[in-house]
């Protein structure tokens, strides 16, 4: 099924570096690793962030994909969301992953595969338990770690580890595209089959929590609509969230500590993977 991308396009989640520096940050979190490597190129690499105060251990750990289109961002413009969710009690891992023009799909992929079973292979170093993962994104982070999440192809046997699957803003269904971003990552005429987040979903999956803004103009809202619906009928757990007012940014930094009002993003975020790795 065809479902573009909005007219903005996914170019519109750029860096958030700039963002990172000014906001205020959570106090309860600190960063524990900073540009590991996950493989040899310069942009395999992640950092890390934990619980600062006394909480259970081991920790249960969440690796977050920010977006931009396949082609721009940068670990540290998402030091906020690292925070914000290490301050909950979690163990966070954000990586960075080749970036389009030096690869397309599927290399984003596999860069991301290897993050999450660098992650599942030394959590433990840093009190994180890799049995109970969660992994999430935004935008085009969200259809990585959603493709991660639903197809077997990219995690064979380790997808065992994950619990659960967070999407904000994620295209899921987008293909055929006259998006440019889209075009030069997918291929100006990709075969949608097996590229789909939407057509890899089958009964046992991982859970979802599958987040939107209502005025969201760069990914329609109604990719998650469909991947909830698909997820339903596969009998896998589904909650759909829908916050008024926000956006497709906005969506994103309401997980930092002056915009929580704004959308209980974060709530929402930490309270499903909190349950989904009890």
């Amino acid at each position: 099924m065809v479902a573009l991308i909005g007219a903005a396009a996914l170019g519109a989640c750029s860096p958030l570096r700039v963002f990172d520096t000014l906001v205020p940050k959570d106090q309860d979190a600190r960063l524990v690793v900073r540009g590991a490597a996950y493989g040899p190129d310069p942009r395999q690499r992640l950092d890390i962030y934990a619980p600062s105060r006394a909480a259970p251990r081991p920790w249960p750990v969440i690796v977050f994909i920010y977006g931009g289109s396949w082609n721009s961002g940068f670990r540290e413009g998402y030091g906020f969301v690292g925070r914000a969710l290490a301050a909950h009690g979690f163990l966070v891992v954000i990586p960075d992953y080749r970036l389009v023009p030096q690869i397309r799909y599927p290399v984003f992929l596999e860069d991301n595969a290897a993050a999450v079973r660098w992650t599942i292979a030394h959590a433990g170093q840093y009190d994180g338990d890799p049995r109970r993962l969660v992994i999430a994104g935004h935008s085009a982070g969200a259809y990585d770690a959603a493709m991660l999440a639903y197809d077997p192809r990219w995690l064979g046997a380790e997808r065992a580890a994950l619990r659960g699957f967070v999407g904000l803003a994620g295209p899921y269904d987008f293909l055929p595209s006259n998006v440019p971003a889209a075009i030069a990552a997918f291929g100006a005429n990709p075969d949608p089959h097996g590229m789909q987040p939407l057509d890899a979903v089958s009964p046992g999956a991982p859970p979802a929590l599958l987040a939107t803004g209502d005025r969201d103009k760069t990914v329609g809202p109604y990719n998650s609509d469909r991947l909830a619906e698909r997820l339903r009928a596969a009998g896998v757990m589904v909650e759909r969230r829908t916050y008024p007012a926000v956006g497709h940014i906005g969506l994103v930094t309401a997980l930092a500590a002056p915009f929580r009002k704004r959308a209980p993003v974060l709530a929402d975020v930490v309270g499903f993977a909190g349950m989904v790795t009890r």
